[in-house]
């Protein structure tokens, strides 16, 4: 399992600046990852999409050992904004998949 730093590092180098949307990562205690527009920070600032996932489920996710539905009916993996997870899926699927 990755560290913040290097998950955050992972992340920095696959972003573009193409990135309609910000996001943040909350990993639920663990630290945050912050994405706008290619800037990627461990920054607690607002995001348009919210990301809470612990750091461990993150992993899983981007393993393809946990599936995100399930993980979200569990309370496991949870959306700000469900609409804009939608439009956002092949991004943040991209991103889940930094973290493995």
């Amino acid at each position: 399992m990755a560290t913040l730093e290097e998950l955050t590092d992972r992340i920095r180098r696959a972003t573009t600046a193409d990135l309609a949307s910000s996001i943040k990562l909350d990993l639920k205690g663990e630290g945050f990852v912050h994405i706008d527009r290619g800037a990627v920070t461990n920054e607690d600032r607002p995001a348009d999409l919210v990301v809470t996932v612990a750091l461990k489920d993150l992993a899983a996710l981007g393993k393809g050992e946990l599936d995100a539905t399930r993980a979200m009916m569990t309370g496991r993996l949870k959306l700000s904004d469900m609409g804009l997870a939608m439009k956002l899926r092949p991004q943040i699927q991209s991103l889940f998949s930094k973290a493995s």
